[in-house]
C-alpha cells in the first residue's frame, strides 16, 4: 500500500499531502494573508507559502510538476504573472493553467496550488 504522510492537518484540508514515500507532493491552493495587498503583493504572500510549505515536504520549486492559479478578476494576469515569472527558476517551468474564478472570499485575489516531485 502507498504511504500517505499529511502535513497541517484540520478537519477540513491538508495544507500538504505527501504520497508514495515521498515521490509526490500535493499542496493545497495557498491565498494571502494580509488581503489588503493588491494581486502582486498577494501573489508574492501565496509563493512565500508555497515555498514553505515544499520545504516543509523535502522539496522546492524547482521540483513543481504542475501549477494551477486561479485569479479573481483575468486583467490582473499580467501583474501575477510578473511575480510568477521571477520565482519560477530558469528551465523549470511548471505545465500550468490559469483561469479567473470566484474566489472562495472577495478580497482573494489570486489562489495557487502545485504538485510538486520529492
Amino acid at each position: 500500500m502507498d504511504q500517505i504522510k499529511r502535513l497541517q492537518t484540520n478537519a477540513r484540508l491538508s495544507q500538504a499531502v505527501i504520497h508514495g514515500q515521498g515521490s509526490t507532493v500535493h499542496v493545497a491552493g495557498q491565498v494571502a494573508s494580509d488581503r489588503q495587498q493588491d494581486v502582486t503583493g498577494q501573489t508574492r504572500q501565496v509563493l512565500q507559502r508555497v515555498d514553505a510549505l515544499l520545504s516543509e515536504c523535502g522539496t522546492n520549486r524547482k521540483s513543481i510538476l504542475s501549477a494551477m492559479v486561479w485569479l479573481a478578476d483575468i486583467q490582473d494576469f499580467d501583474a501575477m504573472n510578473e511575480v510568477w515569472d521571477a520565482w519560477i527558476p530558469p528551465g523549470c517551468a511548471p505545465a500550468r493553467a490559469c483561469v479567473e474564478s470566484r474566489l472562495a472570499k472577495p478580497d482573494i485575489k489570486v489562489e495557487i496550488q502545485v504538485i510538486a516531485a520529492a
